[in-house]
């Protein structure tokens, strides 16, 4: 099974590609909660959270006097404008 076009609405992706796309962006999945799924960028670590409606994706110390940021982003977004949003960091 391939990914669905880029453009297309992450709602539209089976869960076994979104966990294969994730992988291939580099995400480790937590073996004790599969829903969360940890990344590291170049110099930044965010959390992310499949949750029903949404990605939730916390950069960890990123902001004002290292709290975090924290942001959602619904499946009805495109895999490619999610991915823009989530992996170009904080």
């Amino acid at each position: 099974m391939s990914l669905p076009p880029p453009n297309t609405p992450l709602y539209n992706h089976p869960l076994p590609e979104i966990e294969r796309w994730l992988i291939a962006q580099g995400c480790e999945q937590d073996p004790q909660e599969p829903h969360c799924w940890e990344i590291k960028g170049r110099d930044w670590a965010a959390t992310l959270w499949l949750d029903i409606e949404q990605i939730t994706v916390r950069y960890h110390g990123a902001g004002e006097d290292q709290q975090d940021i924290q942001r959602s982003f619904k499946y009805s977004l495109s895999r490619q404008d999610i991915e823009a949003a989530i992996f170009s960091g904080p």
